[in-house]
């Protein structure tokens, strides 16, 4: 056997070590059931076998498409062990998008959940030349030549000898391929990330290095898997570590979940914790009298604590006793009703958080620890530990990561994370990959302590027309703070002062609606709302200089989604599409 450090034999090392631990839960019944890794391992190799009885040769990809669920991450490592690839593709995605990431991937089989993404490549699959067979999750399987159920993968598997497996097993090697994910095309179609097993292994020892996980220790796995974030959570950093995971049963249910699982550690998107901010700020704001004085002195204290601990360092003997008294009366009530009552790290990342959202949720005694990084380096470049963070940064370079700012300011990384370069894609490849390091493509600045603070995207600077350059970053993040405001996109590229496209929240609206007994479209017609948010932004523009003060705004009638296109799949603002999408609306902010 191979000596290597892959993922599939570490899987296979962790099934040694701990055969009966729980790796894995799933909902079944309406309760959640366990798998081993013995078994979780097993599966794998199962499947695995079943691969290459299909046909399935080394160096080729296997595409999956399908939420998070035991057979997404099982049908991975298995593409691995075989000594192919795996490519994720966002649920989300068109019939198109589908199609373009499987043709260009070269994927002969493709790992499908359910009726709903059959459907859109069922009418298309004479434009998939290459694929030789769908795989179908358990639960659904299609009445069609090239359909195979999740049984039958397994159950071909086993006419192939052990020792098949094995030979592919020992051939892997550390700098080849392991996987391939997709980016999520902000500015074209997705380019396939190469990452190799050593980028993948090293990296989640990286993040255990700042992020202890221990065996019986879980996460929840929503977000979706085709983002190297949720693959290190859901597959490599549990293997490596022995944590556990919960599948969440869907998105909506996430809510649910978190309070049945309440997980040791949490990684959201902004989005994610912003619902949260403005759910958790309503139902504090409702607090009154003893119950009002006890809130805010209790935020007080955490404020206090976390700011010292966030500097290495622990609170003195009176702020302690405090912190404990306040623990007791309102911190665990509250985790414990987010479904955070045994979190002892959250994360954030994928996009910029505000700075008042990670002290909001400090003043409650729940740390949010932001983490910067991008498909290219494996995930994390920069995080935020539990004993060296600093709200409004993205942390120092994580140990054996190499960051430097680039004389244009934009952040460059060099280390074992970093990518092989873009499947099929030498141009893009040497574009961004020079000399070793890693042309990120994000501008920031560094202090005298490492700490790195993101200051925008190269691609989204705007040039006014009186040549002044604006990162849209901070500006969006304060317009973002204003009560019922949703998304935000900063115009103002070769025009004569900025304007603001901005969306309103659908959950703040029908609060808001509801508590001043109107509905949700007179609200958001209202006069009195737009007059609060140009009063938001009055406010706001006196923390930014002249050249960077929003000078009017207008106010979309519908959110922003994935589905209507100016969101990508990781939840990314789509610039061009939405310039494109608005082009008149934004011309008309600009009528003299």
């Amino acid at each position: 056997m191979s000596t290597i450090d892959s993922v599939p034999h570490r899987l296979a090392a962790r099934a040694a070590a701990t055969p009966d631990l729980p790796a894995f839960h799933e909902k079944v019944d309406g309760a959640w059931r366990a798998s081993s890794w013995s078994a979780y391992a097993l599966q794998v190799r199962r499947a695995a076998r079943g691969l290459i009885a299909a046909g399935f040769a080394p160096g080729q990809t296997i595409c999956i498409l399908g939420f998070n669920r035991p057979e997404w991450v099982i049908a991975d490592l298995a593409a691995m062990s075989a000594g192919g690839a795996p490519a994720g593709i966002y649920t989300t995605c068109s019939a198109s998008e589908i199609l373009y990431i499987v043709n260009h991937a070269e994927a002969p089989v493709l790992v499908l959940e359910d009726q709903g993404q059959w459907d859109k490549i069922a009418p298309r699959l004479g434009e998939l030349p290459l694929l030789r067979r769908v795989v179908f999750m358990r639960g659904f399987v299609a009445d069609h030549p090239l359909a195979m159920s999740w049984e039958q993968l397994l159950a071909s598997g086993d006419a192939i000898p052990d020792s098949v497996l094995d030979e592919r097993l020992a051939a892997l090697k550390a700098d080849e391929v392991a996987t391939l994910i997709y980016t999520s095309g902000t500015t074209g179609p997705p380019k396939g990330v190469m990452l190799s097993q050593r980028s993948l292994t090293w990296t989640a020892d990286a993040a255990l290095n700042l992020v202890p996980v221990q065996p019986g220790q879980c996460s929840l796995s929503y977000l979706p898997l085709s983002h190297i974030a949720e693959q290190m959570f859901s597959m490599h950093i549990p293997i490596s570590a022995g944590g556990e995971v919960y599948f969440a049963e869907s998105l909506p249910k996430v809510p649910d979940n978190l309070k049945e699982v309440q997980p040791h550690v949490i990684f959201a998107v902004p989005r994610i914790w912003e619902k949260f901010h403005a759910g958790v700020n309503g139902k504090l704001g409702e607090a009154k009298g003893a119950k009002a004085t006890l809130l805010r002195w209790a935020r007080g204290v955490s404020t206090a604590v976390h700011t010292v601990k966030n500097r290495g360092e622990e609170p003195g003997v009176l702020l302690g006793v405090q912190y404990k008294i306040a623990q007791k009366l309102v911190y665990s009530k509250l985790r414990e009703a987010l479904g955070l009552g045994r979190a002892y790290v959250c994360v954030s990342g994928a996009a910029p958080v505000a700075k008042e959202i990670l002290e909001f949720f400090a003043s409650l005694d729940i740390p949010i620890r932001e983490v910067y990084g991008q498909s290219e380096g494996s995930g994390p470049t920069t995080f935020n530990a539990m004993d060296r963070t600093r709200f409004g940064s993205v942390g120092p370079a994580i140990p054996g990561c190499d960051v430097m700012i680039a004389a244009d300011g934009e952040i460059c990384l060099r280390g074992p994370n970093v990518f092989l370069g873009y499947f099929k894609d030498p141009a893009a490849t040497a574009e961004c990959l020079i000399d070793g390091w890693l042309h990120s493509g994000d501008l920031g600045v560094m202090d005298a302590e490492g700490f790195l603070t993101i200051t925008g995207r190269k691609k989204d600077i705007l040039i006014t027309a009186g040549g002044k350059n604006i990162a849209p970053k901070n500006i969006e993040a304060a317009l973002k703070q204003i009560p019922l405001v949703g998304d935000a996109v900063l115009i103002g590229d070769r025009r004569k002062f900025l304007s603001a496209l901005l969306t309103l929240d659908p959950d703040q609206l029908i609060k808001a609606a509801a508590a001043a007994g109107t509905t949700v479209e007179a609200l958001r017609a209202s006069p009195q709302t737009r007059a609060a948010i140009q009063a938001g932004i009055d406010a706001m523009n006196t923390e930014f200089a002249q050249v960077e003060q929003v000078k009017r705004f207008t106010v979309l009638s519908d959110p922003f989604t994935v589905e209507t296109g100016e969101l990508t799949p990781s939840l990314k603002i789509k610039r061009s599409v939405v310039n494109a999408k608005f082009a008149s609306v934004i011309d008309a902010m600009y009528v003299e």
